[in-house]
């Protein structure tokens, strides 16, 4: 089992506990990240501290923890479990408090970081693609709660994931009030059409995903034009390719959304394109 770094201390997973009276576990108050370490580098680390500070901010949590101090926690953890290829998971919630819903109440924020192993899919998904189909509960409007917001609260995503899993399927494409396409519920979502890669504008409501800036920063180095705008279920169904970025999830190829297939059905010659200049990146960064 993995160390854990939790409020300052690398403890035992049995000690490393949370109240019951934190507003995290009553309420889903708290922010989180996940990063992934390769080859004993943290993958870009300044960018998810610097969500996370901003998610942070966002709803009035103070993180007891400067950021040097976080990213140096993150290191001491990886370093106390062994591990020089990661998925890590740092969450900070609002802490211990009453009953009541009020964040004014609450004491410190409790911060623990978990590093272990991830595979998020099969090899066989990663070279033949997977199957994916839109989910009827759509994205939490962007005017009720910012999705630049990584939060504790998934329930909105989890839903759409019941729909996925219902479906047989692994993920759900999630739409906004306006019937745009967002992003699944992991993972943000890109197209390819006429040569031309695409991906949901952040006005849609989508997570600025780190993955996702990383994928088109190598398009654009790679010479492939790029877009963001707004996607609506025809755009899926009539792409020419597909395919799903996380940080768990690196890049997945998707052959089909809501049983019609995408391209030839098969994984794209720019996916296979960026999936290798990803994988190269992340060895080289």
């Amino acid at each position: 089992m993995s160390v854990i770094w939790m409020n300052g201390k690398l403890v035992a997973p049995e000690q490393a506990n949370v109240s019951i009276f934190d507003h995290g576990v009553l309420y889903g108050d708290g922010v989180f990240e996940g990063l992934r370490e390769y080859s004993g580098r943290v993958f870009r680390l300044t960018d998810h501290i610097k969500r996370l500070y901003d998610s942070a901010r966002a709803i009035r949590l103070d993180i007891p923890y400067r950021a040097p101090e976080l990213t140096a926690a993150i290191h001491e953890t990886l370093q106390a479990n062994k591990l020089t290829d990661a998925y890590i998971r740092l969450v900070v919630t609002r802490g211990s408090g009453s009953l009541d819903i009020s964040p004014a109440n609450c004491g410190t924020p409790g911060v623990f970081i978990i590093a272990g192993r991830i595979a998020m899919y099969s090899e066989e998904t990663y070279r033949h693609g997977m199957a994916i189909i839109t989910a009827s509960t759509p994205r939490i409007a962007a005017a009720a709660l910012s999705p630049r917001i990584k939060s504790l609260n998934y329930l909105n995503n989890i839903l759409a994931k019941w729909e996925a899993i219902d479906a047989g399927v692994a993920e759900a494409v999630m739409l906004n009030h306006l019937g745009f396409v967002c992003e699944c519920t992991a993972d943000n979502i890109f197209i390819v059409r006429d040569g031309q890669l695409i991906t949901p504008a952040e006005e849609s409501g989508i997570l600025l995903g780190v993955t996702r800036g990383v994928v088109l920063e190598l398009a654009q180095t790679g010479g492939i034009p790029t877009r963001q705008t707004n996607l609506t279920r025809y755009d899926l169904y009539t792409a020419d390719e597909c395919f799903l970025t996380g940080t768990g999830a690196e890049i997945v190829p998707v052959v089909s959304v809501d049983n019609r297939s995408i391209g030839d059905g098969k994984p794209g010659a720019m996916t296979r394109q960026l999936t290798d200049a990803f994988h190269q990146y992340v060895r080289t960064q």
